[in-house]
């Protein structure tokens, strides 16, 4: 820990309270922790900030007690979500759609696809388009 990072007044860091990784108050989280507890800052400024990585992160904090649930996802946003998954989940060879995102900027396949021969993957695309 730094010396310089624990500013619970905030005198030198601009009026916000400041504190090293892992020594902020219990009260204050994370926009992605309050996302895992189903919260959303709900428009509060920053209550605080956490400074990591020898003073090159920082990461604000809010008020737990001030935070809104999260909105409820529309379902036009839940089609869009699935549409945008499955371009990311769906091998563009076999039409196989799988639970995880596939490695398509490396590979352009999925690991099975990917590992056939030159002949094979054209044998594949022409029954493919053909269906």
């Amino acid at each position: 820990m730094r010396a310089s990072d624990l500013d619970p007044s905030g005198e030198h860091h601009g009026g916000l309270p400041t504190w090293p990784w892992r020594y902020a108050d219990p009260g204050l989280h994370t926009r992605r922790q309050l996302r895992a507890m189903g919260l959303r800052p709900g428009g509060q400024e920053p209550a605080a900030q956490v400074v990591c990585r020898r003073g090159k992160r920082i990461a604000y904090l809010y008020r737990i007690d001030q935070a809104l649930p999260v909105r409820p996802m529309t379902p036009r946003q839940a089609e869009a979500l699935d549409r945008a998954m499955a371009a990311r989940q769906t091998c563009p060879l076999c039409l196989t759609r799988y639970d995880a995102c596939l490695p398509l900027k490396t590979l352009g396949s999925c690991v099975p696809c990917s590992e056939l021969s030159d002949d094979e993957r054209d044998q594949l695309a022409a029954l493919t388009n053909a269906a």
